[in-house]
């Protein structure tokens, strides 16, 4: 899938780790992880990430997915950070759906993820996205909030859609 106009999409490079961590950090309430995480999923996960650049070439996007070993045709959607000056362009939707161009998810027919119920922007979003896709969209608790052991972190509602 194309990017849209004034965008390029690209797979990551372990050199955008610190930037794609300072986006994140940008787009709460989204989980800000350590730059080496972001270093390993530019290095080992650079097939199923993708980065959305402004044609000067500054970072505006960062998808993470990866394909769970036990579910192959699974795309499971890690993070979503858009640039808050690019928001409402579409932009994540069509990183998702570039991602699932890529002949390393080729064999793809669900998306998983996870969103926190107060997450209203990233709901609407996979549900357009699933509409988009022709797919359902179920819901259930993935992660119960006293799993995250400092009652700060609301649960983790696990978004399946599919198949397409």
């Amino acid at each position: 899938m194309a990017a849209p106009a004034g965008f390029r999409f690209e797979s990551p490079r372990p050199e955008d780790g610190a930037a794609i961590q300072r986006l994140v950090r940008e787009s709460p309430p989204l989980d800000v992880n350590s730059t080496y995480a972001y270093l390993l999923l530019c290095r080992d996960f650079a097939d199923t990430c993708v980065v959305a650049r402004r044609d000067e070439g500054t970072l505006a996007g960062f998808v993470s997915a990866y394909l769970p070993p036990p579910r192959p045709q699974t795309l499971f959607v890690w993070q979503v950070a858009v640039a808050a000056d690019c928001r409402g362009r579409g932009l994540a939707q069509a990183m998702i759906r570039h991602l699932l161009a890529r002949p390393r998810a080729a064999g793809v027919r669900r998306i998983e993820t996870t969103v926190s119920p107060s997450n209203r922007p990233s709901r609407r979003m996979f549900a357009a996205l699933a509409q988009e896709l022709g797919a359902g969209c179920e819901e259930e608790t993935l992660f119960d909030a006293a799993l995250f052991g400092d009652g700060a972190h609301e649960e983790e509602t696990l978004l399946r859609i599919g198949a397409f």
